[in-house]
């Protein structure tokens, strides 16, 4: 089954959005990733200020649905404006079936992250389709077992 959340994207303010979103719709954090966790590039440094900034967060808000969200920098490709802050994240059961979205989906799109593994352990990719919507599709690269 295919679903579909939000994706928000901050200047440097997530960690204090998500304790506001927490606030009003309860729950808790079952992953807060800053960028210092990322496994190391020696082409790429990062400094500990940026370190600090959250790479990826969410909040479950109900059975369904799931907040999530980051921080941007200039430093990784781009900074937060009110238009490209929010991202619609489909999270599909196999890589089969977000490579049958992904191939439609691309069509005429710019591809800001392409379809790979990722370090996290899903397969993973981005994009802002021809009509200028941002899409971040992903699957567990394994089967739970």
């Amino acid at each position: 089954m295919i679903k579909i959340n939000p994706y928000l994207n901050f200047n440097g303010n997530c960690l204090e959005a998500f304790g506001f979103y927490r606030d009003v719709f309860g729950g808790d954090f079952p992953y807060v990733g800053r960028f210092k966790d990322m496994p190391a590039d020696p082409q790429y440094s990062i400094s500990e200020e940026l370190g600090q900034l959250i790479m990826h967060m969410s909040l479950p808000i109900s059975e369904e649905t799931v907040i999530m969200g980051s921080d941007t920098a200039p430093e990784f490709g781009g900074v937060t404006n009110f238009g490209n802050n929010v991202a619609l994240m489909i999270t599909a059961d196999s890589k089969e079936e977000v490579d049958r979205i992904w191939a439609k989906l691309s069509i005429d799109a710019k591809i800001s992250m392409p379809l790979a593994d990722a370090f996290w352990g899903d397969y993973f990719g981005g994009l802002t389709d021809k009509f200028g919507i941002s899409w971040m599709i992903s699957a567990p690269s394994k089967k739970p077992e």
